[in-house]
């Protein structure tokens, strides 16, 4: 199969989209199965492409697309994996203390329901505009922002509850100074 669609690199875009696939299935393996999934529909359906059309939104909208599919033909068996945090000992070595909030702060973003996950994965981690994630999502941007606002907020209480450290700056919430 030829990996370029007309002039663009779909091999520059496998990066970003296998972390999203990984996001939203939570498994390193499906995210793979989901990702070549979706190239595979890309490629069927190159033609629909619009040659001045965005190439990285095109396929997250068919990875997305595909992943929406998936758990419907998939509901009733489906199953929900989450990352548990690595059990560790009360006394860590100061070097450790970041590779376990990592885990920690994983296993709480893998725990956000589905679609607060989604969400929060295309604005805060791939970067997208609002407008981009929700065309992308299928949804109006108001429904996008209350949702990233529901997973600030849940991720705000996981941080509370886990206290002992420095606080998390969620992209994008009220604790963003960058915007």
């Amino acid at each position: 199969m030829d990996k370029k669609i007309g002039s663009f690199d779909v091999i520059g875009q496998l990066a970003a989209l296998r972390r999203y696939a990984t996001s939203l299935v939570r498994n390193k393996d499906d995210a793979e199965d989901l990702v070549n999934d979706a190239l595979v529909r890309a490629y069927e359906r190159h033609g629909s492409f619009r040659p001045d059309g965005n190439l990285r939104r095109w396929l997250f909208a068919i990875l997305h697309n595909t992943h929406v599919d998936r758990v419907r033909h998939r509901k009733s068996a489906e199953r929900r994996d989450a990352i548990a945090a690595e059990l560790f000992d009360p006394i860590v070595e100061s070097g450790q203390e970041q590779v376990v909030r990592l885990n920690q702060v994983r296993a709480a973003f893998m725990e956000l329901p589905e679609e607060q996950r989604q969400a929060l994965h295309l604005v805060a981690i791939e970067e997208f505009s609002y407008q981009e994630a929700a065309d992308m999502l299928g949804i109006p941007v108001g429904t996008l922002m209350s949702r990233l606002s529901r997973a600030r907020t849940r991720l705000r209480a996981f941080e509370d509850a886990h206290g002992t450290v420095p606080r998390l700056r969620i992209v994008g919430g009220s604790d963003d100074t960058t915007t």
